[in-house]
């Protein structure tokens, strides 16, 4: 065994699978549960797909539990999300299930990556490739060169569809509408927001709006509130888990017709 065997083995599987990404159907914006969910469920359906998570730890806002306390809760009609990945759960009361948030996080990244998906970590997408008035790819960068403000170069991605799992920040449609003069599918044409926490409302809305805000530009999950107004809902997770379920299920169709 020699080190520089070890380091053309990380290097060249790397390359590879980055090599396979540069054109892929569908391009995922943060590894957090709801695009976790929509890219494992899409690279089991045969769709190439590729998720981009700017921090170390793919998994979004799952770690943490509840202010620390290491369960969540899911409802009955996402239990079926959680059957598919082999993600254990408890019933509570109310047609509720307690799930551990620890097995729940890697649950999920496990089980899209055997699935197939392909998940880079510490990439930042910095903007997006626009063309004719679809969106159809992604600018990246390194996290460490974007944190530190470092003159590097981005490098490119093309995709037939792009989405925004970035959660609570929308980064991406955020930097989409500021930078460009573009009428989004909301009511002002503007991301409008979200709102304060109404959990009933706000685990309906999510799945509700996981749809194309512009063409070739998709959200789901947390995303969904910030660019629609919606409530937030704290630690109950089964909108997110039905936002990507929802939203594998448009792009496979969307896939199939480009």
């Amino acid at each position: 065994m020699r080190e520089i065997d070890i380091t053309r083995g990380i290097i060249e599987n790397h390359v590879e699978e980055l090599m396979q990404s540069l054109k892929s159907d569908v391009v995922i914006v943060g590894a957090g549960p709801s695009g976790l969910v929509a890219g494992g469920f899409l690279a089991e359906m045969g769709i190439n797909v590729t998720i981009l998570e700017k921090k170390l730890a793919p998994g979004g806002g799952i770690w943490g539990g509840g202010m620390g306390y290491k369960y969540v809760i899911i409802q009955d009609e996402a239990k079926s999300v959680l059957d598919d990945y082999e993600i254990p759960s408890k019933p509570f009361e109310n047609n509720l299930h307690a799930v551990d948030a620890l097995a729940l996080a890697s649950g999920l990244i496990f089980g899209a990556a055997k699935r197939g998906a392909k998940i880079f970590n510490l990439v930042v997408v910095e903007d997006l490739l626009v063309r004719e008035g679809r969106v159809n790819g992604v600018v990246i960068n390194n996290t460490f060169a974007m944190m530190n403000h470092f003159p590097v170069d981005p490098i490119t991605m093309e995709a037939k569809a792009v989405v925004d799992a970035t959660g609570h920040d929308h980064d991406i449609v955020r930097t989409f509408s500021n930078k460009n003069d573009v009428s989004l599918n909301t009511p002002n044409g503007k991301p409008l927001g979200e709102r304060s926490m109404f959990a009933e409302p706000a685990e309906d809305a999510v799945v509700t709006n996981t749809t194309e805000v512009y063409p070739g530009l998709y959200v789901c999950g947390m995303s969904t509130a910030a660019v629609y107004g919606g409530y937030r809902m704290g630690p109950i997770f089964g909108g997110m888990l039905l936002s990507g379920r929802k939203l594998a299920d448009m792009l496979v169709e969307v896939c199939g017709n480009r």
